[in-house]
């Protein structure tokens, strides 16, 4: 039985791109003793191993699910004590506008808009109110380079829906946590399992951990939007219809047998998904598939209504199928 009060908390914490600390911590937690090796690169990655029982027809496989989340920086602070900011990561202004944020050290704030035509594609536009009248007086709370983010509480909705902040990506952590527990070794590959860091300001965090591992194939675990319920965006995704296997993504190219054993996988254990594709963004298949000579990646993903916003949505259902697919695929013998 999954541990939902795990992805509550793994949502609730603080971890910006670049100040990815909170969340690090908890996953190091909850990795003890599940893995046979575990580090924390320079850059913050953690990368867990899971070692098969080997032979010649055993891979690396690298799952990699990202811990940051979006946010904002601030990067003036007036006479009057708001703070002027800008984003980290693609913040949607209007997913801001009216609502509170809170700072790494705690201090909440209020989003207000200077011009609201003008904030429509300029974060700068906006501002954040703390409660001060002076600058002086919020420097005692807030310095520029000050990170933000969404104040987006655990809630559980109908028919198994979650709703919180930070879904995109802490889902796909949780996610990959629940398939390690499953992971006994007896498969024929060593996994590895990656909690990357930075991948929304430029897939940065992946990038670097596979220049570590030099894996055989790669495989991003994220979240994709929800296109069943009216947004600006159109496609076949939807919220509670199983875990969607990546056909489409505009960041990388999936190679073609990896795709094809995915879907043969939940054909074969009676996994729910749909087949996904995502014509904008990225994921960090995109660096995986290009560091060293080139690695070949898949992807699936959670299907995410309202992603980038305090109040995303996903399934329980999707996600158990995501855990099964994950367990399942990693134990595959793959013949390249």
């Amino acid at each position: 039985m999954e541990n939902y009060e795990l992805l509550k908390e793994l949502t609730q914490a603080f971890g910006v791109s670049g100040r990815e600390r909170r969340v690090r911590e908890i996953i190091l937690r909850e990795l003890s003793g599940l893995c046979d090796e575990v580090k924390v690169d320079a850059i913050g990655n953690v990368i867990a191993l899971k070692k098969g029982r080997g032979g010649p027809e055993g891979k690396r496989v690298m799952l990699c699910a990202h811990m940051d989340e979006i946010g904002m920086q601030v990067k003036k602070i007036f006479p009057d004590g708001r703070l002027q900011m800008c984003r980290v990561g693609w913040v949607w202004t209007s997913a801001l506008y009216h609502d509170q944020v809170v700072f790494q050290n705690g201090t909440i704030g209020v989003v207000g808009c200077a011009d609201i035509e003008g904030a429509k594609n300029d974060c700068g536009k906006l501002y954040v109110d703390i409660g001060c009248t002076t600058k002086e007086d919020a420097e005692k709370y807030v310095q520029v380079g000050d990170y933000c983010g969404f104040v987006g509480p655990w809630y559980e909705l109908q028919n198994g829906r979650i709703s919180a902040k930070s879904l995109d990506d802490r889902a796909g952590c949780f996610l990959l946590l629940e398939a390690l527990r499953r992971n006994k070794g007896e498969g024929p590959n060593d996994v590895y399992y990656v909690f990357s860091v930075q991948e929304e300001v430029g897939c940065r965090g992946s990038k670097t951990a596979a220049q570590q591992i030099r894996p055989d194939m790669g495989v991003s675990v994220d979240v994709t939007p929800d296109h069943f319920y009216p947004c600006d965006l159109e496609g076949s995704s939807a919220v509670g219809e199983g875990i969607s296997v990546t056909l489409g993504d505009p960041s990388a190219m999936l190679d073609e047998y990896l795709v094809e054993e995915m879907l043969s996988c939940c054909e074969e254990k009676g996994i729910k998904y749909q087949r996904g594709v995502m014509d904008r963004g990225g994921t960090d298949a995109s660096s995986m598939n290009l560091s060293g000579a080139g690695v070949r990646v898949a992807g699936i993903a959670l299907v995410d209504r309202y992603p980038h916003s305090k109040c995303s949505v996903i399934s329980k259902d999707d996600l158990r199928a995501g855990i099964e697919l994950v367990h399942h695929y990693t134990h595959r013998v793959f013949a390249f």
